[in-house]
């Protein structure tokens, strides 16, 4: 694929290999189209060993919604606020993520109830926490989490969409919700109802040696195939260069909305995570 830089609009972030030996990158555009991104993301590896062993390192992606403004207003407050929730909660993290994400709720509802020119905003919001070896997910909307393990993608979210309604009711099947009308079309999101349905795991997932989170706003996982998704981030050099190719490939094909990719890598080698 031919190198081109990256447009100014971007909003990118690379935290090097903390004491885990994590490392994690971000990158958001606002796309070929529209006049703002409504897009944000964060990630965070403490440096703190405590904190890191406690709440681990932390991945949030959101994708606003509400018109020109209050889209953008909404990802920043629940980004802001997940982050900010979560690692000063008390709680394990297979409650204090959940409720940070409820917390965003609360949140954008109260922002927009004291701006009304906001009102209505809402947005997605999917944030993955890694503790000492495993994932645990907050989960609203249709953005994504995808795991890469051996070169290949899988999905470890289902899109709160209406698509996914059909699917869940057998009147879809998987592969036809990503091309149905209905697919954009949000039945579950953060700041828009006093209470918000979460979904998230039971138990954490392991990871092993060498896998990759990739989280992704729709503007990405519309336009590049999960097979794709898996083959560019497993063979990228690190997540900053995954993220950048990523983008490209979505500014390409499309870009008629914005885009946001956010990698986190677990060492491939125990002396990778010592260094």
């Amino acid at each position: 694929m031919p190198h081109r830089e990256l447009k100014p609009t971007a909003d990118a972030a690379t935290l090097p290999p903390g004491p885990a030996g994590l490392e994690a990158s971000y990158i958001s555009d606002r796309g070929k189209v529209r006049p703002i991104n409504e897009d944000s993301a964060c990630a965070v590896i403490p440096d703190d060993p405590v904190l890191l062993r406690q709440k681990g390192a932390l991945m949030v992606v959101a994708d606003g919604m509400g018109g020109h403004e209050g889209g953008e207003v909404a990802s920043r407050i629940a980004i802001d606020c997940v982050r900010a929730a979560y690692y000063t909660a008390s709680a394990p993290p297979r409650e204090a993520l959940p409720d940070a994400v409820r917390a965003a709720n609360l949140a954008v509802l109260e922002h927009a109830r004291q701006n009304p020119r906001l009102a209505g905003m809402g947005t997605t919001c999917t944030a993955v926490a890694v503790v000492e070896g495993a994932a645990w997910l907050a989960h609203v909307g249709d953005s994504r989490l995808y795991l890469v393990r051996g070169g290949a993608a899988y999905r470890m979210t289902q899109d709160h969409s209406a698509a996914m309604e059909l699917v869940a009711q057998g009147l879809l099947t998987l592969a036809e919700a990503d091309h149905h009308e209905q697919r954009n079309i949000i039945i579950r999101a953060v700041g828009t109802h006093e209470r918000v349905e979460v979904t998230t795991w039971k138990d954490p997932f392991p990871l092993r040696p060498g896998d990759s989170l990739v989280l992704s706003t729709d503007g990405m996982h519309e336009t590049i195939r999960d097979e794709e998704i898996g083959d560019i981030a497993g063979r990228a050099a690190d997540c900053r260069d995954a993220c950048q190719v990523l983008l490209r490939l979505a500014l390409e094909r499309d870009g008629s909305d914005n885009i946001t990719v956010a990698v986190l890598r677990v060492p491939r080698r125990m002396e990778e995570a010592a260094q």
